[in-house]
C-alpha cells in the first residue's frame, strides 16, 4: 500500500466522521478525469435528530429469549415509548435485562402485562414458535404487538394472526431489523423510491451469520446458543428465521404485492452434533414487480470481526445499489456503506449519520392507528413466503 493511498483513506475517514455531505472532485482523492465520475458522500445528521419524540406510549416486554429484544426496546424508546414492565422465563436473560433496565418492573406472569389497561404495546423475543400465539393473545387484550423475527413459524399461526387482526383491528408488527434498523438499508429505500436507479428488477441478499460471537453484543450469540436454537420446529428453520429479513427486503425494494417461491433448499453441512439444524439455505423468488435471490448461512469466520458480512444488491433499469451493512471487509470496520452507480457517476455514501425512522413512526402508528412504519399486508406476506419456502425446501446432503 502506498503512502498516497493511506493518506486518501485517512482523509475519507475524517470527512465521514465530520458528517459532511460532500460531492468532492476526483482530484481530492488523487483520481483523474479518465477514471470516471466518482463521488464520496456522507449523510448529514437530520435537523430533528435530537428532537423530543412527538408521542409517548407505555409498552412492556413479554419474553426476552433472544437478545434482539434490546434493539427492539431501544427503537420504541427513541420513538417516545416508556418501558413500564417486563416478563421473562429464563433466569439468565432476566438478570441481563434487569442490568440494562434497572428501573423496569419485573412481573411474575404474562397475564400481569396482558391485563394491564395502561399498556398499549407489547414487545416479545421469546422462543420463535411461541411469538405468534402470544401476539394473538396480546391483540385480543386490546394491545398492539411487535415481535422479533420470525414473527410467525407456521401457516396455521399465520391464519390465526390474520383472523385476529381483522377482528380486533390491532397492529401485528415484526421487527425485520436488517432493513428497519440498518441505516444504509433505509437510505437505499429512499434512493429507490426517488427513482435513482429506475425500476427495480432484482434484489440479491447475502446474509451470513455467526453461530458463536466472541465479541458478544445484542445479536444473541455472545454467550453461546440456547437449546431451542438448534431445533427447527422451535426456531422456524433457517429460511423462516433469518430468511424473513431478506424476503421483507425483496418485497419492499421491488414493491411486489404478490410473490411466489420458485425454489428453495436447505442443508446441514457442518453441524453433525445438531442433526436437525440447518446451517445453509437459499431461495429464488418471483414477484409481480421484481425478482429475488437469497442466500443464508451460519459460516461467518472469526476473522471478520463482526457477526456477519450482510450484503444487499438492488438492480435497476438505470443503475444499481450495493449495501455493505455491517462492515467494509478488509477496508473499514464501519458499517452502513452504500454504493450506487447510475449513468452519470459512481457514488459511495457513508450512511452512519442517518436518523432511523422506525421507532418514531411505529409509536405514531400506535397512537394514530396508521401503518407508516411497516405495511401490515407486506409484513405478513413476507412471513407467509418464508414459511412456504421452509416447508417446501429440498433437503440437500453434500458428499464428504
Amino acid at each position: 500500500m502506498t503512502m498516497d493511498s493511506v493518506n486518501r483513506r485517512s482523509f475519507l475517514k475524517t470527512v465521514g466522521g465530520m458528517g459532511m455531505m460532500s460531492a468532492l472532485p476526483e482530484a481530492a482523492f488523487g483520481l483523474h478525469p479518465g477514471d470516471g465520475h466518482i463521488v464520496h458522500e456522507a449523510v448529514e445528521p437530520s435537523q430533528d435528530a435530537d428532537a423530543k419524540p412527538k408521542y409517548s406510549i407505555k409498552f412492556a416486554v413479554c419474553g426476552m429469549s433472544h437478545d434482539h429484544i434490546y434493539g427492539m426496546t431501544g427503537a420504541i424508546q427513541r420513538g417516545g415509548g416508556v418501558l413500564v414492565a417486563a416478563w421473562g422465563s429464563e433466569p439468565d436473560k432476566i438478570e441481563a435485562f434487569k442490568k440494562r433496565y434497572p428501573d423496569v418492573k419485573m412481573v411474575a406472569t404474562q397475564d400481569e402485562i396482558l391485563n394491564d389497561p395502561s399498556i398499549q404495546l407489547v414487545l416479545s423475543s421469546q422462543v420463535a414458535n411461541q411469538r405468534a400465539p402470544l401476539g394473538v393473545r396480546v391483540m385480543k387484550h386490546g394491545k398492539d404487538y411487535l415481535s422479533d423475527k420470525p414473527g410467525i413459524t407456521t401457516l396455521e399461526q399465520l391464519a390465526e394472526v390474520r383472523k385476529t387482526i381483522t377482528e380486533t383491528k390491532r397492529i401485528y408488527a415484526i421487527m425485520y431489523s436488517e432493513r428497519l434498523e440498518v441505516k444504509a438499508a433505509v437510505k437505499a429505500g429512499e434512493l429507490v423510491q426517488a427513482g435513482a436507479i429506475g425500476k427495480v428488477i432484482q434484489t440479491i441478499n447475502i446474509a451470513p451469520h455467526q453461530v458463536v460471537q466472541g465479541h458478544g453484543g445484542d445479536m444473541g450469540g455472545g454467550t453461546g446458543r440456547p437449546d431451542w436454537f438448534w431445533e427447527p420446529e422451535l426456531y422456524g428453520g433457517i429460511l423462516c428465521d433469518i430468511g424473513s429479513h431478506q424476503v421483507d427486503q425483496f418485497l419492499y425494494y421491488t414493491g411486489s404485492t404478490e410473490a411466489d417461491i420458485v425454489e428453495s433448499q436447505i442443508a446441514n453441512v457442518n453441524h453433525p452434533q445438531h442433526p436437525k439444524f440447518q446451517d445453509f439455505g437459499d431461495m429464488v423468488l418471483r414477484g409481480n414487480r421484481g425478482l429475488g435471490y437469497v442466500r443464508l448461512d451460519w459460516f461467518t469466520p472469526d476473522g471478520l470481526g463482526t457477526w456477519g458480512d450482510g450484503r444487499l444488491f438492488i438492480l435497476g433499469t438505470q443503475g444499481y445499489i450495493e449495501v455493505r451493512k455491517y462492515t467494509n471487509v478488509a477496508v473499514s470496520k464501519s458499517g452502513n456503506n452504500l454504493f450506487i452507480v447510475d449513468k452519470n457517476q459512481s457514488r459511495y455514501i457513508d450512511c452512519n449519520n442517518l436518523t432511523l425512522p422506525f421507532g418514531p413512526q411505529f409509536v405514531a402508528d400506535v397512537v394514530n392507528r396508521t401503518h407508516i412504519a411497516q405495511d401490515q399486508t407486506q409484513c405478513l406476506l413476507a412471513a407467509e413466503l418464508v414459511i412456504k419456502a421452509q416447508k417446501n425446501a429440498k433437503l440437500v446432503h453434500l458428499s464428504a
